[in-house]
């Protein structure tokens, strides 16, 4: 059960900071001058280097890939 709960919750932190990923790309794609570029790329790294740590958390812990791909999330 408690490990059920946790594959959840990393599940969920995957999703979330994939959305976060897809909108950081949004953002740079959408940026206009210099200043809105280079902060759209510092936000783009980041939501990539969480959703990173994510992927990470969850092969540490043994979720198995099939899982995650059959919640949508790829690997």
């Amino acid at each position: 059960m408690l490990k059920e709960m946790e594959e959840d919750q990393i599940y969920s932190d995957i999703q979330k900071a994939k959305a976060e990923w897809e909108r950081a790309v949004r953002q740079f794609e959408e940026a206009q001058g210099q200043d809105e570029i280079d902060y759209a790329i510092y936000v783009l790294e980041a939501a990539e280097r969480k959703y990173q740590i994510h992927l990470k958390r969850a092969k540490r812990v043994g979720i198995n890939k099939a899982v995650i791909g059959d919640r949508g999330v790829s690997m």
